[in-house]
């Protein structure tokens, strides 16, 4: 069984979302000062790398990152190459959809150059979402920060995907992945007042 990870790296300096915070790793304890041991401690925005978005992060009655159901973040999954897009629409997916298909993941190719914050990305439009719905879509990945326009303050395919009972994951890295499906597995953290988790994401081929 092959397995492909599509998780971002974390490292000091690793871009995030501007006037976030930061991501941050130091020792605490060096083995040195403890006598046994090398003790580290972490700052990050729950929106590091690669991560999901629990409906807390863009609704204050939204559930938080622990109310969700891990069922979503596991299980089979298809990777629709949308690469050249200029927008995930119903058009871009036409014939490439199966019914029933309950996660899917999303290859744009617009973040080519990830030790730096994209100036654009390839947002999902709303009109799709209702027409992902349809087709039993519950979990939609992304490999790129957001899911709206960057500058959005209004958030609309945030929305209409949690309107659509439609679970959110972004910042995955699908540059070497085929277009096909898999097994995904992606699980947050299990954080009980946190609006977002950073995850570890991999693939597993399906033969």
């Amino acid at each position: 069984m092959k397995i492909i990870d599509i998780s971002m790296p974390l490292y000091n300096g690793v871009p995030g979302w501007p006037g976030d915070t930061p991501y941050t790793f130091e020792l605490a304890w060096t083995k040195e000062q403890s006598g046994s041991v090398n003790v580290g401690k972490l700052e990050l925005s729950t929106h590091t790398g690669t991560h999901i978005d629990a409906p807390y992060h863009f609704d204050n009655e939204g559930k938080r990152v622990i109310d969700l159901p891990l069922e979503l973040y596991n299980g089979p999954v298809m990777v629709i190459d949308v690469t050249g897009a200029e927008e995930v629409t119903s058009e871009s997916l036409q014939g490439k959809l199966k019914g029933n298909t309950m996660r899917v993941l999303f290859k744009t190719g617009c973040w080519k150059d990830r030790t730096s914050f994209p100036e654009n990305i390839v947002p999902v439009s709303p009109e799709v979402v209702p027409f992902l719905q349809k087709n039993g879509v519950r979990l939609i990945g992304v490999d790129m920060p957001s899911v709206d326009p960057l500058d959005s303050k209004e958030l609309q395919a945030h929305h209409s995907l949690h309107k659509h009972n439609i679970h959110i994951l972004e910042g995955l890295v699908l540059d070497e992945v085929q277009e096909g499906e898999y097994e995904l597995t992606a699980l947050p953290l299990p954080l009980k007042d946190a609006d977002g988790s950073p995850v570890r994401a991999i693939l597993k081929e399906i033969y």
